[in-house]
């Protein structure tokens, strides 16, 4: 076999470089104040949710979900703290021990017993165990089997094994064997190389064998000479990261990083460019891209590129803290907390030269005029002027001169302050409007002049303070608008601007007493960011009215310390967080917000006032209290895919449910049965980021009802909930609001016995059926009743038809008795009228013994029994009197019927109390009156009246029987008060008779 040896160096001046610039990639290292459980790591794996987890050596496992770690030792079940391999596969964990074989399920830990394990793998769907003393399979229910390798493999511990090109490749510490079978029949079996090999990774055509100490072997199928990458050596194990690079992990020299396509060495990680150890036991890539180093002794290690670069005292930087920072003639200017200047550019950081009596306080503002010179606002010291003049030109004074002309230009300096009459010592901010140089104090105001260089003229224009306008003299920041107007922020939250030597100074235009730190325009708008109210703008000509900037996101602060505005359109905002870029649309409303922090890269986590630039190249700068961050756009999807929810415990009543698989059961058809009791459903889960774990949110809803506010909680319990069917709905988003899809659970809380329909029919029906028994008993009970009850009616009105014949017959005794006496009377001396008399009786006699036994009558018949009754009166009667009967009706007499003696008393009542007691001859007067349904009676006489013959009724104490008796047959028959008896008057109001009337129902015959 023939073997290409490659070796790889680097040379001094990548060294040097590496130092000097900063990376985009970044190191962050968890420790045990980071809660690990111990600091050697040896294994580690991610599940299918994210979660990554750590095997240790004397800690046991850890599971971390990107902000804590979760651990499991001895005491939760695992057979041994000290791991050497994990994989996952779905809800099971296979653990790799020092005592044997772990399986974690979903709660519970299953404990195998086996040989010291090196390795456990997953290959061609068999889950292999690489032992010390063998290599075991792992079967169903957790039962192993040992298998028996082809006998020229002999008794080697196997130290890896995968399957590539149709055969397995096998690492021993024997050498390296390949064969198209486990099986011990096999006779393909061969050695491919001897040696100590300890790991084995794969890309397309290539095998890649790395041996203990003889460096890492390339196999191909496609090409005859193999190739050996020599170093590094002590080799723990390797593998295939972004499908671009091989990563060799070693005990010494920590990690080298190989080129696929060319085998050469791109980078390698040690203990000396950022690694906390240079013993590297496990490399592993997860799902946002991060690559994780598991170390013994160092903890774990996250390493992952970013869009910023990240300058400190560690890069070349005199200083962390970043008072200023500014672009210029194709160079970063850099003001820090160790006083003085720095300049970075493509060959790396300088030191700036400049005056011993400037370079001992502090630099908090550098601009650039128009000819790129360099303005330099001190705190203590005044303004420096740094810049160049032609040598065409001789100037009159310096302060200070190089010494050494630069081809036709000299470089000077000029420094104003107290001592030469420049107003202002503490220079806060500079600003140029053309020729015309603005620097803002502390708290003295604002001083305006100008500066010929090569001239060396120097001209102070105007001081601009309280006496000129400006009442809040704590300023932050001075900005230029579009219309040369110089407008400055105040520390009170006061904002002016000056334009033709004139202040106008606008107050607190935000009515809020806070500080405003930073001013911004951009285009026809003015930003203000200030201390605790976030951002503020205005789009007004004069920016009278403000609003607040909001939108469907918010930013990572209130807190605001800086303002830019980059190529593309965002509104960055520095904060003590971090910076938040914010897409806004032209209604200024923020429609998108992107936070960076330190997990994202930016390193320097809390911004300073007003430190930020943007160079030519569109790249942003950002001063932090931890140095300088620079913000270079980097192509990548990680924050990008929307986060994956999963239903991580299912607790009923309070307990977890372990026979329910969440995975199969979420998203489903299937139905989880509770009985009536188990009303207290309880549901965790969990979406992993590993980059932004404090930037999770979620919402769930239950059936129908509207969707929850987003909140950080990952466990909602439901208490007392309704029997029936219902539906868990729940869904995250990340850290960029990417929201992921919802995923469901179905329950059915079974309804108790009495809450079920068919026992509510049941008992409906029994009820309905006891009700229909009592119904029809009771409707006999009505029907017997009224069966009884009819009985008892019927001969009560029997009894009353009796008692009415009785009574009718009642009157004739009385009237007989008249009459008899008075034929007695006529028989002595008128006989003639005594025989008419008599005939006349008999005949009223038959009738009304007649009509007595009859309920009704005819109308026709009632008349003529009354002709035949007032006929005999008339014979009886001495002094005699006439009558008239009138009929006035549609109906023939005949037709209507009325009770039979219902008349007679009243007529009787009327002849012998009224007509024959009157002073007059006598007339009675008979109508009857059939109306609608009526049938009206009156019965009128002109007699003595109805109260005097009362009177002569009460003194003779005569009383009618008849009559009060036919009173009550009226009263039964029409209701009460039918009756009205009053007198009749003259004109002159004497009374001249009685009227008696009545009505009564109409009643006929058909």
């Amino acid at each position: 076999m023939r073997v290409t040896l490659t070796y790889y160096f680097f040379s001094l001046i990548l060294l040097v470089n590496f130092a000097s610039r900063a990376q985009n990639n970044q190191i962050k290292v968890y420790t045990l104040e980071d809660g690990l459980p111990q600091s050697q790591i040896h294994a580690m794996a991610q599940d299918y949710k994210g979660y990554l987890w750590l095997g240790t050596q004397g800690g046991g496992l850890a599971k971390f979900d990107g902000e804590r770690f979760e651990v499991y030792n001895e005491s939760n079940g695992l057979s041994s703290n000290y791991i050497n391999s994990l994989l996952t596969l779905g809800d099971t964990l296979y653990i790799g021990t020092n005592i044997g074989l772990t399986v974690k399920t979903k709660y519970r830990f299953n404990t195998i017993d086996l040989p010291h394990v090196l390795k456990v793998i997953s290959i061609r769907d068999q889950i292999l165990v690489l032992t010390k003393k063998g290599v075991y399979e792992v079967l169903e229910n957790f039962q192993t089997k040992m298998i028996s390798l082809p006998e020229t493999i002999g008794d080697a511990i196997i130290k890896d094994i995968i399957f590539h090109d149709s055969y397995y490749w096998i690492a021993t510490n024997g050498g390296l064997w390949r064969t198209s079978s486990l099986k011990d029949t096999d006779e393909s079996v061969k050695l491919v190389e001897q040696g100590q090999f300890v790991a084995l990774s794969m890309h397309n055509d290539n095998v890649y064998a790395s041996t203990f100490d003889d460096g890492t072997l390339v196999f191909s199928s496609k090409r005859q000479d193999d190739v050996l990458i020599r170093e590094p050596l002590r080799i723990n194990t390797s593998a295939i990261i972004n499908n671009e690079q091989l990563w060799i992990l070693s005990e010494n020299d920590g990690t080298s990083i190989i080129d696929l396509e060319t085998n050469s060495e791109l980078f390698y990680l040690n203990s000396s460019n950022g690694l906390p150890v240079s013993n590297v036991k496990q490399v592993l890539q997860d799902r946002e891209s991060n690559v994780w180093l598991a170390t013994s002794g160092g903890g774990l290690v996250k390493y992952f590129q970013n869009s910023f670069k990240h300058y400190s005292s560690q890069t070349g930087l005199k200083g962390d803290q970043i008072y200023a920072v500014h672009h210029s003639n194709d160079a970063i200017w850099i003001a820090t907390s160790d006083k003085g200047i720095m300049r970075l550019d493509d060959n790396g950081i300088h030191d700036v030269v400049i005056p011993d009596d400037f370079s001992d306080v502090k630099i908090k503002a550098i601009r650039s005029d128009q000819s790129n010179n360099l303005w330099l606002g001190s705190e203590g010291k005044g303004i420096m002027f740094k810049g160049t003049i032609s040598l065409d030109s001789t100037p009159t004074k310096r302060s200070v001169k190089t010494k050494t002309p630069l081809f036709n230009s000299i470089e000077v300096t000029k420094i104003w302050n107290s001592d030469n009459k420049f107003p202002f010592d503490r220079i806060r901010d500079i600003e140029m409007v053309n020729n015309t140089i603005y620097a803002a104090s502390y708290d003295q105001g604002i001083v305006q002049f100008t500066y010929d260089a090569q001239s060396d003229n120097f001209n102070l224009i105007n001081t601009f303070n309280r006496s000129k306008g400006i009442e809040d003299l704590e300023l932050n920041q001075i900005a230029v608008d579009n219309n040369n107007r110089l407008w400055y922020v105040s520390q009170q939250g006061h904002i002016g601007y000056i334009l033709k030597n004139r202040v106008t100074h606008l107050g607190n235009v935000l009515q809020l007493n806070v500080p405003i730190h930073s001013i911004l325009f951009y285009r026809n708008t003015l930003f203000l960011g200030t201390a605790g109210e976030g951002i503020w703008w205005s789009s007004d000509t004069d920016f009278n009215t403000f609003r607040k900037l909001q939108g469907t996101k918010d930013v990572s602060s209130e807190n605001i310390y800086q303002l830019i505005v980059d190529d593309q359109g965002f509104l960055w905002a520095g904060t003590e967080r971090g910076v938040d870029k914010l897409q806004i649309n032209n209604d200024n409303e923020i429609i998108d917000a992107f936070f960076f922090g330190r997990n994202d890269g930016f390193l320097g986590t809390e911004t300073c006032l007003n430190a930020v630039d943007k160079d030519d190249k569109g790249r942003l700068w950002f001063g932090t209290l931890y140095g300088l961050s620079e913000y270079e756009p980097y192509e990548t999807d990680q924050n990008l895919k929307k986060p994956i929810i999963y239903l991580e415990d299912l607790k009923v009543a309070y307990n977890s449910i372990d026979s329910v698989d969440l995975v199969d059961w979420t998203n489903s058809d299937k139905v989880w049965q509770l009985s009536s009791e188990q009303k207290q459903v309880s549901f965790t889960y969990k979406s992993i980021d590993l980059n932004h774990a404090d930037g999770i949110a979620y919402r769930y809803k239950l059936n129908d009802d509207e969707w929850s506010p987003w909140t950080s909680n990952d466990t909602q319990e439901f208490s007392a909930l309704n029997y029936g069917e219902h539906k868990f709905i729940v869904q995250s988003r990340n850290h960029r609001w990417l929201e992921s899809d919802p995923i469901s659970f179905s329950f059915f809380i079974e309804s108790p016995l009495h809450k079920k329909p068919w026992f509510i029919a049941l008992v409906i029906g029994i009820i309905v059926l006891i009700l229909v028994v009592v119904v029809i008993q009771y409707i006999k009970r009505l029907k017997h009743k009224s069966a009884r009850d009819k009985k008892q009616l019927e001969l009560e009105n029997h009894l009353l038809s009796l008692e009415q014949k009785a009574l009718r017959l009642q009157m004739n005794p009385h009237f007989i008795f008249n009459v008899l006496n008075g034929i007695k009377a006529m028989a002595p001396s008128k006989p003639e009228k005594m025989n008419d008399t008599v005939n006349s009786f008999a005949s009223l006699l038959r009738e009304t013994l007649v009509n007595s036994r009859e309920e009704t009558i005819s109308l026709d018949q009632e008349i003529k029994t009354l002709k035949h009754y007032i006929e005999v009166e008339q014979l009886m009667s001495v002094e005699g009197f006439d009558y008239q009967i009138d009929v006035n009706s549609e109906l023939d007499a005949e037709e209507i019927l009325i009770p039979p003696m219902l008349i007679q008393p009243f007529v009787e009542n009327a002849i012998r109390h009224g007509i024959l007691k009157g002073p007059r001859k006598g007339h009675l007067a008979i109508q009857f009156e059939a109306i609608n349904e009526t049938l009206k009676v009156r019965i009128s006489d002109n007699g003595i009246g109805i109260y005097q013959s009362q009177q002569q009724k009460t003194k003779t104490d005569h009383q009618s029987m008849a009559l009060k008796v036919t009173k009550e047959r009226l009263e039964s028959i029409a209701g009460k008060d039918a009756l009205n008896i009053e007198e009749i008057k003259d004109a002159g109001g004497s009374t001249i008779g009685t009227s008696i009337n009545f009505e009564l129902p109409l009643e006929t015959d058909f």
